[in-house]
């Protein structure tokens, strides 16, 4: 899979992914309105290109407040972040293999975490494992925006906000059925576990070759 050609996808109008980014943002803005005033701390897994919080953050009144951290295998797209994020000081990109718990020392537990486009690209076992490990990621009052295809069978997006929820997380908002994808807010209420090094959170496979 070409992970840099398949970003071209968000500019084509009407477009799923472009559909998807949306409600992605918007998730996103709505955690950085409810967030409590004070600085405040980002991490991105698998960020690709950075869209789902770079182009909130250029124009969001809280800009100035967040450090965030974006990491991406795909040199081309990291370089399209970098790119991206010129204005935005508090805003890193690290080239790197965003599933080893090592990449997010020193900003986690997070306000708020990206696990976009990875849950429909990793085995059931590891959407479970990663999910776990989001009660080490987040922060006690924190929001995990995450994405998940529907058109995998079965459907994965209740079982998603089940193991979420088992983990103490309460569902913010999760996106309607009938769009073929998944888009969910869980706020973390429960007290973060610490981050353990040197530990994978998940292995990517690529939806590609899951199927």
């Amino acid at each position: 899979m070409d992970w840099h050609a398949w970003h071209d996808t968000y500019d084509s109008p009407g477009s799923w992914l472009g559909r998807r980014l949306a409600l992605v943002q918007e998730r996103v803005r709505l955690a950085l309105d409810e967030a409590p005033p004070g600085p405040l701390t980002a991490v991105s897994l698998c960020a690709g290109q950075g869209r789902d919080l770079i182009d909130v953050l250029v124009g969001h009144p809280r800009r100035d407040d967040v450090r965030a951290r974006l990491v991406e295998l795909d040199e081309r797209n990291v370089a399209a972040a970098r790119a991206a994020v010129a204005g935005l000081p508090g805003v890193e990109v690290v080239a790197g293999d965003a599933s080893w718990s090592d990449r997010y020392v020193g900003l986690v537990p997070a306000d708020l975490v990206l696990i976009c486009g990875i849950l429909g690209n990793v085995t059931d076992a590891d959407v479970e494992r990663l999910l776990d490990h989001c009660t080490r990621l987040c922060r006690t009052g924190g929001t995990v925006v995450w994405t998940r295809s529907r058109h995998i069978e079965p459907d994965l997006v209740p079982q998603v906000c089940a193991w979420l929820e088992e983990r103490g997380f309460e569902r913010v908002w999760v996106s309607d059925p009938e769009l073929g994808f998944g888009v969910g807010a869980h706020r973390f209420g429960g007290e973060p576990r610490p981050l353990l090094p040197g530990e994978q959170m998940f292995e990517f496979v690529g939806y590609d070759v899951l199927r």
